[in-house]
């Protein structure tokens, strides 16, 4: 312990307090990241709310005293993953989220004693209008929903009758397709009691009208003809590009299909008899039969009773006996002949030619050098691919369809390899976004981390526990100064830090005795006369360059009498 708190004691109380707030700001750090490793995590109870839902949850959810979060504005709640199940059961028993709108519940807390016939007009219409939004929403891409409906009333005594609108305003997650958008149309009609689907008018958060509910919906199902004709051209092209494809392999046909419509709406009416299937309906037979005869005794009073030779009873003697008779027979049959009405209506959107162009690539070998090489496919097995794409077009020639079938050769010419599609070792990294999220809090909050260990605690330690460079060669620089004030036969002492935070130097011999302990105001005079000395010494050796410099040069220019000194020094006797 006595060596411990010595220790303390000569670090002094500054690098006491670094190193207390460095282990404050450590284990502040630690927590900090603990804790957001050891927080839930924390996922979407319900998304794209109202903020009159949103406020009703919010409020339930602190009741039940569960953590959340808010974001985007409130229309979003965060609760901790393990709860979802659960809040999302609990909210439903209670009626949330209510979906923006309101619905039948309006009828709830109503005092339908007080409440006038314009005022549950109203609310029944309120009400069909949010339960017709909330179920436009659970359709896929539909973010949100908003519905208007008119239902105008018959006035008293009008035979004209105002039909029923509505419309409908969408935000959608991308782009609705026409089916959907006629399945609005349809849902909303089928829902309003005398409201057709075409008088329906839908329209996104952009303002683009997808449908429009101010005229009549067109002949072929409320599908634009061009959308049609794209929607069939696309069905035929991925079929026969799927058959073709079976046969030469996978990325080798390309498959180009051009349809023609016919929009026109032609309603006949035939009218045919058939003269050899006939059926008696009725008949009537008439017959008249008249005879008359006269005699000499009697006559009948004529002309001819008054021409000569006339007898008196007014007969005629010139001749014989006369005698008429006449018959008339009359018959009328009528007949029933076969007769056929026919009246066809043939609507619009027939399919009047299909042309189907396909190019096949042919097939890549290998060669004795191992090198690709193209090979063109038989003119039998292209007819038998041309015979495929007939049948599957719904080939006919009274039409006018057309079909080519051409092998050519790919610019991209490099096979395709069908390899192992199991994937391998990829399966088991198949992270959903929250296990990728995770991952990345936690890899950020680890680099935090090291970042603090290297550039922040890494440097403190190393001040607090060993002395910076500049104290150490200032140590150093005081122990060759001791070293050189001791003058021969001593070496550089010791250097430690006394009581009062000051270094103390300690001169020692060659045999390790202390001769001399230099501390305080001494170490000045030291550092002073030092300096000095090394000043001194600078000046003598410069004279003492110069004069080296100078025998160099008597040496240059007189090399015999210089020999010849040096001769004498060898030979003189050593003293």
């Amino acid at each position: 312990m006595q060596g411990l708190l010595d220790f303390l004691k000569s670090l002094g109380a500054a690098r006491l307090a670094a190193m207390g707030a460095v282990t404050l700001a450590l284990i502040g750090f630690f927590a900090f990241v603990m804790m957001q490793m050891t927080a839930p995590v924390m996922v979407p109870l319900f998304t794209d709310l109202s903020v009159e839902d949103s406020s009703a949850i919010v409020k339930d959810l602190e009741r039940q005293a569960v953590d959340y979060k808010i974001k985007n504005d409130g229309a979003i709640i965060m609760v901790p993953k393990d709860k979802v199940a659960r809040l999302r059961m609990k909210l439903a028993e209670g009626g949330l989220p209510k979906g923006g709108g309101v619905g039948y519940e309006i009828f709830d807390k109503s005092d339908a004693l007080g409440a006038t016939s314009f005022i549950q007009n109203i609310n029944h219409l309120r009400a069909l209008e949010g339960e017709l939004a909330r179920t436009i929403r659970s359709i896929d891409r539909v973010q949100a929903a908003r519905v208007h409906l008119v239902l105008p009333e018959r006035p008293l005594f009008s035979r004209d009758k105002v039909e029923a609108t509505a419309s409908i305003v969408l935000k959608v997650r991308g782009q609705l397709e026409p089916a959907q958008v006629r399945a609005i149309r349809h849902l909303v009609a089928s829902a309003v009691n005398g409201l057709k689907p075409e008088r329906v008018s839908v329209v996104d958060e952009t303002g683009r009208l997808l449908a429009d509910g101010a005229r009549p919906d067109n002949p072929i199902g409320g599908v634009g003809a061009d959308e049609r004709k794209i929607a069939f051209e696309n069905r035929m092209r991925n079929e026969v590009e799927n058959i073709v494809s079976s046969v030469v392999g996978p990325g080798k046909a390309r498959v180009q299909i051009s349809a023609d419509f016919d929009l026109n709406r032609i309603t006949q009416t035939q009218d045919k008899y058939d003269p050899d299937s006939r059926v008696l309906r009725s008949s009537q037979t008439r017959e008249e039969q008249n005879s008359s005869s006269e005699g000499k005794e009697g006559g009948q009073v004529s002309a001819a009773n008054e021409l000569p030779g006339a007898s008196k009873d007014g007969t005629n003697n010139s001749g014989p006996n006369s005698k008429d008779q006449s018959k008339k027979t009359e018959e009328i049959v009528n007949y029933e002949i076969s007769r056929t009405t026919k009246t066809e209506v043939i609507e619009a959107g027939r399919l009047s030619r299909v042309s189907a162009a396909v190019l096949v690539d042919g097939r890549y070998t290998k060669n004795d050098k191992g090198e690709m090489v193209y090979e063109p496919r038989s003119k039998e097995e292209i007819d038998r691919i041309a015979a495929l794409v007939r049948t599957a077009v719904g080939f006919d020639a009274k039409r006018g369809d057309q079909v080519e079938v051409v092998n050519l050769r790919f610019a991209d010419t490099a096979p395709v390899s069908i390899g192992d599609t199991d994937g391998g070792w990829a399966k088991y990294f198949q992270f959903t976004k929250d296990d990728i999220m995770g991952m990345a809090e936690k890899g950020v909050m680890a680099l935090l981390g090291i970042i603090v260990v290297l550039m922040v605690v890494r440097p403190l330690v190393r001040r607090v526990i060993a002395p910076d460079a500049a104290e150490k060669a200032r140590l150093a620089g005081l122990a060759g100064v001791a070293g050189a004030i001791g003058g021969p036969g001593t070496v550089p002492g010791s250097v430690e830090i006394g009581p009062d935070g000051k270094p103390i130097a300690t001169i020692t011999d060659t045999s390790g005795t202390n001769i001399a302990i230099v501390s305080g105001e001494e170490q000045v005079a030291i550092s002073n006369r030092t300096s000095a000395m090394i000043d001194v010494a600078k000046v003598q050796g410069q004279v003492h360059a110069q004069s080296v410099q100078k025998v160099g040069e008597l040496a240059e220019k007189n090399p015999h009498e210089a020999v010849a000194i040096i001769r004498s020094w060898l030979h003189e006797d050593a003293a």
